[in-house]
């Protein structure tokens, strides 16, 4: 099975009911990394406008959303970064936010190509049912579980070009 139907296979299996054009608009984001099935995402955005978005996430076992933050934007900085919400429909996710935490002994594993680029370890961990909010400007990153993921997104409205990852090399 190649990667777009792996991942096709995950929303599909998740029992959540998707269109045809829902599943049409799977946005496959390698971060211009060229690895993927390392460090990825797969979204099917429901919304994105200015008062709100809601996106429907997958990730294959092991797949690595990079770190990265959203910090206030607009002209003169008068908009606030995205707050978001994960909430997990299924599997296990990994996230990693600022605060107290230790490399040596995360459930995750960094990806080798990337270590350099990834400085926050204080880990939550997210089963099915659970869910966390994210703080705008707060460094984060995740991780799924060795079965993979299905994770919601409620956030304040999303603005991809206005992310910083911690890896200058990602293209979003």
């Amino acid at each position: 099975m190649d990667y777009k139907d792996k991942v096709l296979a995950l929303y599909k299996e998740s029992g959540i009911k998707f269109t045809e054009d829902e599943l049409a608009s799977i946005e496959y984001a390698d971060f211009g990394l060229d690895n993927i099935e390392e460090e990825g995402l797969n979204l099917i955005v429901y919304v994105n406008n200015d008062r709100y978005c809601a996106k429907e996430m997958v990730l294959l076992p092991g797949q690595t959303c990079p770190e990265h933050r959203h910090p206030r934007r607009g002209i003169n900085k008068e908009i606030e970064g995205k707050q978001e919400t994960f909430r997990v429909r299924q599997g296990l996710v990994y996230l990693y936010v600022e605060g107290a935490g230790d490399f040596s002994s995360i459930s995750a594993k960094v990806p080798d190509s990337s270590r350099d680029y990834y400085t926050i370890s204080h880990e939550i961990i997210l089963c099915a049912g659970e869910q966390y909010t994210i703080n705008p400007d707060i460094k984060h990153w995740f991780q799924a579980g060795p079965d993979g993921a299905i994770v919601s997104e409620f956030s304040s409205p999303s603005d991809d070009a206005s992310d910083i990852f911690t890896n200058p090399n990602i293209k979003r």
